[in-house]
């Protein structure tokens, strides 16, 4: 907790954002730093990971146990606004990607890094294994001309890379000279897949009910396959 110093706090997470003990990172940042969480975000899906649909927006909303508000970051904004970054000094991103280039939590932090760089905000990022493991990468290359939010950078399809990872990346290849701290994982090895971790596996969003799922998007490149196999959310048989 150290690294989270002696400011105002808010957290990025979703409902997958759990210690081994299946805690909520609101609720251990409240415990163990009480009176610091000042606001939560909720990335694509919702802070509770609630609303299925992939285009469906979510809007903000208050966690009456903490009484804070919950500000979405897919709603009609992408990244924190001045307003809500005048709550905080510091942003903590907590988020279980998947490990490939469409899943927008990675967008999500990239708001996240462009919103809070005007106005010195920290951000730390919780880094979290990548569920494909971290020691290959596959798929095709982003062009350029496609850059969107389920495409934000030229990464291959099957990246290799944690989120903490992705976070030092964009800061770099973007110029953005974010105020960034990544806290590393203990005992993650890159050529671990999801089950090799012992880690619980809880769902980041509505369709991706097992890590294996995670398979499914990297092996379809075409966007027709890819969005017909991501709806499903099951691998295949």
């Amino acid at each position: 907790m150290e690294a989270l110093g002696k400011g105002r706090l808010g957290l990025l997470s979703n409902q997958a954002s759990l210690d081994s003990r299946c805690r909520t990172a609101k609720a251990v940042i409240s415990e163990v730093l009480p009176g610091r969480l000042k606001a939560l975000f909720g990335p694509q899906h919702g802070f509770g990971g609630e609303d299925q649909d992939n285009m469906i927006e979510t809007g903000h909303s208050r966690d009456r146990a903490l009484n804070l508000p919950v500000f979405s970051l897919y709603s009609q904004v992408r990244e924190p606004s001045p307003e809500m970054l005048d709550l905080m000094d510091i942003l903590v991103v907590d988020l279980q990607d998947v490990g490939t280039r469409v899943y927008t939590f990675a967008s999500t932090l990239l708001g996240c890094h462009e919103g809070s760089r005007p106005f010195r905000k920290k951000v730390i990022v919780l880094d979290r294994p990548n569920p494909l493991g971290g020691d290959r990468v596959e798929g095709n290359l982003l062009a350029l001309e496609l850059y969107s939010f389920v495409g934000p950078y030229r990464l291959p399809m099957r990246h290799g890379l944690t989120l903490g990872e992705i976070a030092c990346l964009f800061n770099h290849v973007f110029a953005l000279d974010c105020d960034l701290y990544v806290l590393p994982m203990k005992g993650w090895r890159r050529a671990m897949l999801w089950p090799e971790t012992g880690l619980r596996w809880m769902m980041p969003s509505p369709n991706m009910p097992l890590p294996e799922t995670a398979m499914v998007i990297r092996a379809r490149f075409s966007g027709k396959e890819l969005m017909s196999q991501k709806e499903e959310g099951l691998p295949p048989l």
